[in-house]
């Protein structure tokens, strides 16, 4: 096998031959971002996309970039994928439209409060009852993740402010102007900014940020490091989410 020097001058049987020994990896990344997927949601779509997001790395790989292989093929895997989740147009209208309920709830108590608010504050503001609110969480844990992607894209980062891999810089959602990069001077500002709105977050909240993004580890594997079921580490990231984003909003705004 060749070295990763060599990566651009593979023969087809060499390169036929890396695409199968990290043929795994697309179902590892569909299993950590498809975890809170409806049912109807077809995961072979989601593999087929990621396939094509692995050999996009095995055929554009530069190892003079610095990031190891597995570590530049997962970030296009990853957005190969939630580019397929964005094209499905997976989430029912009411959930999305409870998601923005939610953060925009969130970003209204922060502005209010002057702090993060807490679970209790948030389900009084959406009026809603505590299992509503918990199965709102647990419902909505791919949006929050596909939001929160965003957020890392445009930072110019595949996972987190804290695990920069040089990715282009991309544009945060056009319908929600007060996310626009042009808020702020340039991508390491954004970085910047988005660390400081992590530091607004519990520690708890912290550590599955760090988990799931920077050592890339399952829902499920989360649950078994903090001894809590799958379900409520879904949960708990997309309050999480939430609160980052308005923690981010805030500075914006500022």
């Amino acid at each position: 096998m060749a070295s990763t020097a060599e990566y651009h001058n593979l023969a087809p049987s060499e390169r036929d031959e890396l695409i199968r020994r990290h043929a795994n990896l697309v179902k590892y990344e569909v299993d950590r971002l498809a975890s809170g997927l409806p049912d109807q949601v077809d995961r072979e779509d989601l593999i087929s996309a990621g396939m094509i997001g692995l050999i996009k790395a095995v055929d554009r790989y530069d190892p003079e970039r610095g990031a190891s292989f597995t570590t530049y093929a997962s970030s296009l895997m990853r957005g190969a994928i939630l580019d397929e989740l964005r094209r499905m147009d997976w989430a029912p209208r009411g959930l999305r439209s409870r998601y923005r309920r939610l953060e925009e709830a969130v970003a209204t108590l922060r502005q209010r409060l002057g702090r993060q608010p807490s679970e209790e504050e948030i389900i009084e503001e959406l009026g809603v009852t505590p299992p509503e609110y918990r199965k709102l969480l647990r419902d909505a844990s791919t949006a929050a993740m596909v939001s929160l992607e965003s957020l890392a894209e445009a930072s110019g980062d595949a996972h987190m402010p804290a695990a920069p891999l040089g990715a282009d810089t991309a544009s945060l959602d056009p319908a929600r102007a007060e996310w626009n990069p042009a808020a702020v001077a340039d991508s390491a500002e954004l970085r910047r900014l988005l660390a400081e709105a992590v530091g607004e977050l519990s520690e708890r909240e912290q550590l599955v940020l760090s988990l799931y993004y920077r050592e890339e580890l399952t829902m499920q594997e989360i649950g078994m490091v903090l001894g809590v079921t799958e379900s409520r580490v879904c949960q708990i990231h997309t309050q999480t989410i939430a609160r980052l984003r308005a923690g981010l909003q805030a500075r914006l705004s500022a």
